[in-house]
């Protein structure tokens, strides 16, 4: 487990290293000068030089290269030209929020999915098959632009039993990862139906049961441990998604997150704060994906041989 482990941390560096660095060439690409674009046209010659050499902007773009580097290393991502903050206690004040939005997400997504999927393989083509199946082609069609809005209409505005928005406690945390997770819950119910289906058909699954355990033991226990695997893909992927896809739901619920955050960085041109949100979003992206190969061995032993 040990050599796994770090044969999947070598391979990890050249992405981190990959993410790192056009994240640095990001604020290069901007069209025009970046310290004009974010203090403002207006902005004096002799200010802007002050301004370029208190930035770094004068130096060699590979001494640049460098020390954005270090400060990454050290944990220093520079100035939020707007907010008079640095960006990396920006980050921190926003990341956790929209951690948590996100892991709730997938947290409904699988409670939903998982048993949806389970009864509808064991049940094929019975009735709760066929309205599983509907029920998760209407989830799949309906975007969650969409249903944030109505979830809001229905249990905060009509019935009063939730808050419209903001965050902070446990109320604050229901909508909004309904809202994010319920497409995701759709995919993961039609795939774990179909893992299951393939599982239920093998020789381990007839000799199980020929072996007189119950059928409990048999789908829980043994069928539904290997028909996880492309499901921990979909989730070890689709986390990385929703965290860098949660601004639609953070925009609608107000949610104080690293998305909307990202959203009103770069309504203010400023870019160290863009530089790194798309950091953190990236570099969770990779730890999730290792991650996903972690569990990978768990469920599978076979996979480390």
């Amino acid at each position: 487990m040990l050599r796994y482990i770090t044969a999947r941390l070598l391979y990890t560096l050249p992405v981190v290293w990959l993410v790192v660095s056009l994240v640095f060439l990001l604020i290069h690409l901007v069209p025009g000068d970046p310290l004009v674009q974010m203090l403002g046209e207006g902005i004096p010659a002799a200010d802007l030089q002050v301004a370029r050499h208190a930035y770094g902007f004068d130096l060699p773009l590979g001494q640049q290269y460098v020390r954005y580097w270090k400060g990454v290393l050290h944990g220093d991502l520079g100035p939020s030209v707007r907010f008079n903050q640095s960006v990396s206690s920006l980050i921190a004040q926003r990341y956790p929020y929209t951690f948590q939005l996100t892991v709730a997400a997938l947290l409904v997504a699988v409670l939903l999915s998982v048993p949806a999927g389970i009864r509808s393989a064991r049940h094929r083509d019975h009735w709760d098959d066929r309205a599983l199946s509907v029920v998760s082609l209407f989830g799949l069609s309906f975007p969650n632009f969409a249903l944030g809005p109505i979830l809001i209409l229905l249990f905060s505005i009509k019935l009063g039993w939730l808050p419209v928005s903001g965050a902070g406690t446990l109320a604050n945390l229901v909508l909004p990862p309904i809202t994010m997770g319920s497409a995701l819950a759709a995919i993961l119910t039609r795939m774990v139906r179909t893992s299951m289906l393939e599982e239920l058909s093998q020789d381990y699954v007839r000799t199980a049961r020929a072996k007189g355990l119950s059928e409990r033991t048999v789908v829980y226990r043994h069928a539904l441990r290997n028909a996880m695997l492309p499901v921990i893909t979909v989730l070890g992927l689709q986390f990385g998604a929703m965290l860098a896809g949660a601004i639609v739901t953070e925009t609608i619920f107000s949610w104080p997150g690293i998305g909307r955050l990202t959203i009103t960085a770069i309504g203010n041109r400023d870019y160290y704060l863009v530089q790194g949100c798309i950091l953190a979003i990236g570099l969770t992206y990779v730890a999730v994906n290792f991650l996903t190969d972690f569990l990978y061995s768990v469920a599978n032993p076979r996979i480390r041989q």
